[in-house]
């Protein structure tokens, strides 16, 4: 069965989100709404649409986001049950009503051969009032890939568009990353396990981009910036054999250049990024990437 996770602290959207599951074409699955110690109250909701799917609502006494987002996602997780599969859900997105639908359609031909599972997406800008056009994906793909796609900006990627195994989120959990930035790009290139991404292009996850949530601010640069860092250091230490000659030599001089934004580049940094570099075979890069060291230290 699925399990439908619910971190919840904004009222604003959230009977959209309820509305969605309601609107379920097949029920067969279970939500989880944890509560993030919430000054805004969303009881009047939860028993207004309490009888129309399965649903668990606990609130909990911290607040855990304004911390660890990640560890909010984590003691959700930990209110399901027995479910196989999970999806986290923002308690401003919304589903289309045959989202639950595909997924047991489509089961048997992803169960056991993927890990992750994606959605096809559109974007709700809040602040202009609009839909984006729908972005689908290719039905399987490496998760190095799908990323690469989304580093040149030919794709787009959220949390609510993918369900995962329990399975794989307990043996990798998620990376508490500042802000939870980049945490789902490393969870898909983790939970994956070596096997690819099935992407489900007949239904539509729906993502809200507004001025109140983390992808819309612009007073967290920093933060991001951190958990770009981390990202890729991973990414390089962690994944870097999986990727294409090309991938490999972009991710290490983006790592490189990231490490020098955030004040990282130190000694031990470009010995990896060097020693990645002569390893792929890209001698020309690594000289490239020295050159550019030595030039920065000179300025410095």
């Amino acid at each position: 069965m699925l399990a439908i996770i619910i971190p919840y602290y904004k009222l604003t959207f959230f009977e959209e989100t309820l509305q969605s599951l309601k609107n379920q074409t097949d029920k067969r699955f279970k939500a989880y709404i944890g509560n993030d110690a919430s000054s805004e109250c969303p009881l009047n909701l939860i028993e207004k649409y309490q009888d129309h799917f399965n649903l668990v609502y606990h609130r909990f006494d911290e607040n855990f986001g304004k911390k660890s987002l990640v560890k909010q996602w984590d003691r959700c997780i930990a209110l399901s049950n027995s479910e196989k599969w999970l999806m986290i859900l923002g308690d401003d997105d919304v589903l289309g009503e045959n989202v639950v639908a595909s997924f047991y359609e489509q089961y048997e031909l992803f169960n056991e051969k993927s890990e992750v599972i994606r959605y096809a997406s559109k974007i709700i800008n809040q602040e202009l009032n609009t839909v984006s056009e729908i972005f689908i994906n290719p039905v399987w793909e490496k998760p190095t890939d799908s990323f690469f796609r989304k580093y040149q900006w030919l794709s787009r990627s959220s949390l609510s568009e993918y369900i995962f195994t329990k399975k794989s989120y307990e043996t990798f959990r998620f990376k508490d990353y500042p802000l939870a930035w980049y945490s789902d790009d490393m969870a898909w290139l983790d939970f994956s396990n070596n096997k690819p991404i099935y992407s489900i292009n007949n239904s539509i996850v729906y993502f809200r981009m507004s001025a109140s949530n983390i992808s819309g601010r612009e007073d967290n640069l920093e933060e991001k910036e951190k958990s770009e860092y981390l990202f890729y250091q991973r990414l390089v230490k962690n994944h870097l054999l999986k990727c294409n000659s090309n991938q490999k030599r972009i991710f290490l001089l983006e790592f490189g250049v990231i490490a020098k934004k955030t004040k990282q580049l130190n000694f031990s940094t470009c010995i990896l990024i060097i020693s990645k570099l002569l390893r792929s075979g890209l001698f020309y890069s690594c000289a490239k990437f020295i050159r550019r060291v030595y030039r920065a230290k000179l300025n410095h």
